[in-house]
């Protein structure tokens, strides 16, 4: 894991297993977004008269934007657990890890959403404005979830596997011809929307290139 996010809590004391579930779910947008400069999240404990509502923040830095979530609970479950018999302190504290732990997953599940969105505006972007460029696969790291291509002028330029198109990185092989578009990234260039030609379209752009 390469961002690791700040964590705050407010209303209540800071919880190692609330901890970790926030780190789980850094991890899975990482897997997702890998250009995420810094995450923070808070988690606010619930005010006495809204028993179990548990507030999340997440502010989380890409390229150019900051995408914001801040995740309130609904009241109906919280109604329906002071209109239920009042059980053992140890069931109550349970039931308060389980809502954390719920307001947590349901505004990561959020941020995820909005990620979505800004991943496909800012794709939608540089399709509109730079051109595409013709490149080989040349390396291949499936476990890890990246790559390198290589351009006709020989240099070789890291992409990873969100940035190829229509979830095509498991179709990628050593060789593989395929279009990127060049963008900056945090460690120097980096190809996104790398689009597979498929076989057929290969041979026409193959048949171009000999034409001219």
């Amino acid at each position: 894991m390469s961002l690791t996010p700040q964590i705050t809590f407010r209303n209540m004391k800071s919880q190692p297993r609330l901890e970790e579930a926030v780190l789980k779910k850094t991890v899975h947008l990482e897997r997702f977004f890998d250009r995420m400069t810094s995450c923070r999240v808070m988690i606010q404990g619930p005010k006495r008269q809204q028993r179990n509502l548990y507030q999340v923040r997440i502010d989380i830095r890409v390229p150019k934007e900051k995408l914001v979530v801040d995740h309130h609970p609904s009241l109906h479950g919280t109604l329906e657990d002071l209109e239920a018999p009042r059980k053992s302190k140890q069931t109550d504290l349970e039931r308060s890890h389980r809502d954390a732990v719920r307001a947590i997953h349901d505004a990561f599940g959020e941020m995820r959403r909005r990620l979505q969105d800004y991943v496909r505006r800012m794709r939608g972007m540089t399709k509109q404005h730079q051109p595409s460029m013709p490149a080989k696969v040349t390396k291949l790291f499936p476990g890890a979830g990246y790559g390198f291509v290589e351009t006709a002028e020989g240099r070789e330029i890291y992409f990873h596997r969100n940035s190829v198109l229509d979830g095509r990185f498991e179709h990628l092989r050593i060789g593989s011809d395929v279009h990127f578009v060049e963008e900056p990234g945090e460690h120097g260039p980096q190809a996104s929307t790398v689009k597979l030609l498929h076989p057929k379209k290969q041979a026409r752009v193959a048949a171009k290139t000999r034409v001219a």
